[in-house]
């Protein structure tokens, strides 16, 4: 691999973006040899305990060196509160700063994609490169992996805390399913969770896929770059036109070629931004920012959807929980056995087991996923509650609200305007409403007895659809997955940005290929869908014929027209 300035500016692909789904297409486009690829980056190396070390999870996301520190927009139906939504800036993007866990989506998320004009992209379309992508730790069958480069496991397993395992009791004492794999033939019910883990360190699309890229004397990285534009010939992709930052040679312009194609890959805010930047998007948002129209594509940056959070928080009766561990004595402890054996507490991200509900009536699949965390602290550098406390992560995964990105200026450097619009529409608040109250009952069922104590937040106080109301708009919290911003649709739909093979409509030789491509979000976690749309995308680039179908049967429950939600509680809780 060529890491230096050249003169030799010519490449067959230039990918923006080494994040989730850019290292991935880095390493599949030049596995053959015969293509030479540039790889930009705006950030730097990914070599830091705090990155590779899974328990040290919040440092990068919060850290300019490692995230793009964005913030929204006042959001309107939350107070008009401004929200976090960090993005990665180092070398395996998002999937170097994010939580590491690994959630494919429901089955159904994918057909809804197909269904929405994404053709091509239905369940048993995608399921094969899942599964090329992945090393399962236990080995692969119908619908796991077994020698893919990203590995999957559990962490320590559950074993190192009880909490784990009492509040999968706890889920099935409120009368619902357990799952031996949410990522297998049943997504829904409760079970212990996956995640991006290998022998103890992070598995990032950078250690699982760039590395091995890296060796090949086919792919330049440049990093510490700003992509400032893709360069057109007409409506044709040409180059990109970048700088470089950081250095002595900070602010030169820099362009180079593209024989092929031009790949976006910069994530969920940065490809619609480039777009944009580059005269590709809604005319009157472009012509605000003064950048020249290059094709008047309306549906870039708009349909932007997440996922949204609350901690729901107990005292723990018994000195078991991480509380008790976040001293800095334990602190440096636990930090020396990882980074002599890989192992303990510093070898997980400490979601070791979860929960997937629906909360009505009518609902396909599940809607609701639980995190738990056998600890009661933030993750924004708030501080930890006294004594000992658990809790659990969830939210709402199938939103209605839809926000937007629009460029403020024609200078790359100027951040763009996001907007979520989170909770905007009725049926949002009532799926708030719900979630509050069916999490309230799974926490009080006796599996708990032995370890809850009183509830911290929401608190016994917010009880009624106003209190709750409030509460969730004071206390919500992005769960990161900022996602379709240039969704995947058919002809016919007006503000599709891209066809079914990830080109951008009007422009030849340009595609994206990241988590904006998804018509509408997932029901889990963005790292594990973007990978294998990345594994999927690059196929098409190369012309190969896709992976035949998985041919594999999914657990749906067939009463779900008229059930309200699967299982009923066992006992009453008021």
């Amino acid at each position: 691999m060529k890491f230096s300035m050249t003169t030799d500016t010519r490449y067959d692909y230039i990918i923006v973006g080494a994040g989730s789904a850019g290292c991935v297409l880095a390493n599949r486009l030049t596995e053959d040899g015969q293509h030479n690829v540039l790889l930009l980056e705006a950030g730097g190396t990914d070599k830091s305990i705090f990155i590779q070390m899974p328990t040290a999870l919040s440092y990068p996301m919060n850290t300019a060196r490692y995230a793009w520190q964005f913030h929204t927009e006042g959001e309107p139906y939350l107070d008009g509160r401004s929200m976090h939504c960090p993005r990665g800036k180092v070398l395996g993007g998002s999937s170097s700063i994010n939580g590491m866990v690994y959630v494919r989506g429901h089955a159904c998320d994918f057909d809804e994609w197909s269904e929405k004009g994404a053709v091509g992209w239905g369940y048993q379309q995608c399921l094969p490169y899942f599964k090329k992508a992945e090393t399962w730790v236990n080995g692969s069958d119908d619908y796991r992996g077994g020698s893919g480069p990203l590995f999957t496991c559990n962490g320590n397993d559950m074993k190192l805390n009880p909490l784990y395992q009492a509040f999968i009791d706890a889920g099935e004492d409120a009368g619902y399913p357990t799952t031996d794999d949410y990522n297998g033939y049943r997504q829904e019910g409760f079970g212990a969770m996956h995640m991006t883990v290998k022998a103890g360190v992070r598995a990032s699309t950078s250690n699982a896929y760039l590395r091995e890229a890296m060796k090949r004397p086919n792919l330049t990285l440049i990093s510490g770059v700003l992509t400032r534009k893709v360069i057109m010939d007409g409506k044709r992709a040409v180059g990109i036109e970048y700088e470089k930052m950081g250095s002595e040679k900070s602010g030169r312009v820099i362009h180079a070629t593209a024989n092929k194609e031009v790949i976006l890959a910069a994530g969920s805010i940065g490809s619609p931004h480039l777009l944009q930047l580059s005269g590709v998007g809604p005319a009157k948002v472009l012509e605000e920012a003064g950048v020249k129209l290059v094709h008047d594509l309306p549906g870039v940056g708009e349909n932007l959807q997440d996922h949204l959070e609350v901690y729901f928080q107990y005292h723990c009766k018994q000195p078991i929980t991480l509380n008790g561990k976040l001293n800095l004595v334990s602190k440096g402890l636990i930090g020396a056995r990882w980074m002599l054996l890989k192992d303990g507490l510093g070898a997980t991200n400490h979601f070791e087991s979860c929960g997937f509900i629906r909360s009505r009536e009518g609902l396909k699949w599940p809607n609701i996923q639980y995190h738990f965390l056998p600890a009661a602290m933030r993750y924004d550098g708030g501080k930890a509650i006294d004594g000992h406390g658990f809790q659990v992560h969830v939210g709402p995964n199938k939103p209605q609200s839809r926000g937007r990105v629009w460029i403020t200026s024609a200078d790359p450097k100027a951040k763009p305007s996001i907007l979520f619009n989170y909770i905007s529409t009725d049926q949002d608040k009532q799926d708030w409403r719900d979630c509050i109250r069916l999490t309230r009952e799974i926490m009080k069922q006796p599996a708990l007895d032995p370890f809850r104590g009183d509830e911290i937040q929401p608190g016994e106080q917010v009880v009624n659809d106003k209190e709750v109301d409030r509460w969730v708009r004071e206390n919500v919290e992005s769960a990161y997955h900022p996602s379709c911003t240039c969704k995947i649709g058919a002809d016919e739909d007006s503000m599709a940005v891209l066809d079914t093979q990830c080109r951008v409509r009007g422009i030849e030789a340009l595609r994206v290929v990241d988590s904006s491509i998804f018509p509408t979000i997932p029901n889990g976690n963005l790292n594990a869908p973007t990978i294998m749309v990345a594994e999927k995308a690059a196929d098409m680039i190369l012309g190969k014929q896709p992976l035949p179908d998985a041919g594999v049967e999914v657990w749906i429950d067939p009463d779900w027209q008229q059930r309200q939600r699967l299982g009923s509680p066992k006992r009453d809780v008021n």
